[in-house]
């Protein structure tokens, strides 16, 4: 899909010429179909070309493959984006994208409760990094319309995955049109979960993010992630992110389990109904328990504040046959301790049923809680 570069990012078909004028522009290689007659793979014992399991290199050398591209076309066409580029997990993809993309003289502003990729992906741009209050839009603009000269860049995810809440992307497109500002957003939560076929908030409010980031080993039960948007930003970021440069391809069975997955995330408005259906009742369970959860959604996260009252909460749940992780600093901040509950699509009632009554054994009022039934 030929789409014109977002403002915010024209700066990078300059780049790119210049890489370009000076030989340094690496082009995408033609997928290798032929690895037996390879002679710069790293694949020194044959393994990944007997079970045919492994890239062999980087997918600058030789571990370009048909199904890298298929899968990177298929993201791109549900987004309705330009392009797409897998990287090796969420964490690689955040880190590469920020540290490719920012330079030292730009000013990025990140939300509190950001996750960890996103904070070390801003550290290592060495730019000024102006932190807001959670979800703080009024903050996000007053920073934005301060007096630079340097590029802004506002990084966000789009559905936070320890309190299940998000901005309200519309106005902060807004917001990032009024001030010239890049929006990075990672959807890693809200792909297949939210949106029109899945496609995440920002298709749900019918906005596009500058960079959108998504990974696939949640709603897609596979592995991996990829960064999405123009053709120049891809095309840069396979010359520049280093975590995709010096990072052997994501497996080929890996991708084809992703591209397999798609077609299911693309299609699968029954099992994203029955997701929010289970979390709806999950939550309706705890409420009539006296328990608050966060957000909204199918991450249910419950707060406890202490820490080891989490753990404790959670070891009792555990032993109910129920497992809920406790969420401590530094994942989130001191005196926010919680149990991160999540639903699924493939709960059932009986399963739901047991959860409510395992919460209402541990934490219900007094001792008229029911007992949960067994699992």
């Amino acid at each position: 899909m030929k789409q014109a570069t977002p403002v915010p990012l024209r700066y990078l078909e300059k780049e790119l010429l210049d890489l370009g004028a000076d030989g340094l522009l690496r082009s995408r290689p033609a997928p290798v179909r032929d690895v037996a007659r390879t002679f710069c793979s790293n694949d020194y014992l044959g393994l990944a070309t007997a079970h045919e399991t492994g890239a062999g290199a980087s997918r600058l050398i030789v571990g370009e493959r048909p199904e890298h591209v298929a899968l990177e076309r298929a993201l791109a066409a549900w987004l309705g984006l330009p392009s797409a580029l897998l990287f090796s997990s969420g964490y690689a993809a955040n880190v590469g994208a920020l540290s490719a993309l920012v330079g030292r003289d730009d000013l990025i502003v990140s939300d509190a409760l950001n996750h960890a990729s996103i904070i070390d992906g801003c550290r290592l741009t060495r730019a000024r990094v102006e932190i807001v209050s959670h979800l703080d839009l009024q903050a996000i603009e007053r920073i934005l319309s301060e007096p630079r000269r340097a590029r802004a860049w506002v990084v966000t995810e789009s559905y936070f995955s320890m309190d299940a809440d998000g901005p309200d992307l519309a106005s902060l497109r807004a917001a990032c049109d009024r001030r010239g500002a890049a929006l990075v957003l990672d959807e890693a939560h809200a792909l297949g979960v939210f949106g029109p076929a899945g496609r995440g908030r920002a298709a749900e409010a019918c906005v596009e993010a500058d960079v959108l980031i998504g990974t696939l080993g949640k709603a897609f039960g596979a592995a991996g992630a990829f960064v999405a948007g123009c053709t120049a930003l891809t095309d840069w970021l396979w010359n520049r992110a280093r975590s995709f440069v010096f990072s052997t391809g994501v497996s080929p069975l890996v991708a084809g389990s992703a591209l397999r997955a798609l077609r299911d995330v693309a299609e699968g408005d029954a099992p994203r109904a029955r997701l929010h259906e289970n979390a709806r009742i999950l939550r309706s369970s705890l409420l009539r328990l006296g328990l608050q959860p966060l957000g909204h959604g199918p991450i249910v996260p419950v707060l406890v504040g202490d820490s080891r009252r989490a753990l404790e909460l959670a070891a009792r749940l555990r032993q109910l046959g129920l497992h809920v992780q406790a969420i401590r600093p530094p994942t989130v901040p001191e005196g926010t301790a919680r149990l991160r509950v999540t639903t699924t699509a493939s709960h059932t009632a009986r399963d739901l049923e047991h959860a409510s009554g395992c919460f209402a054994r541990v934490l219900g009022p007094g001792t008229q809680a029911s007992e949960p039934n067994e699992p």
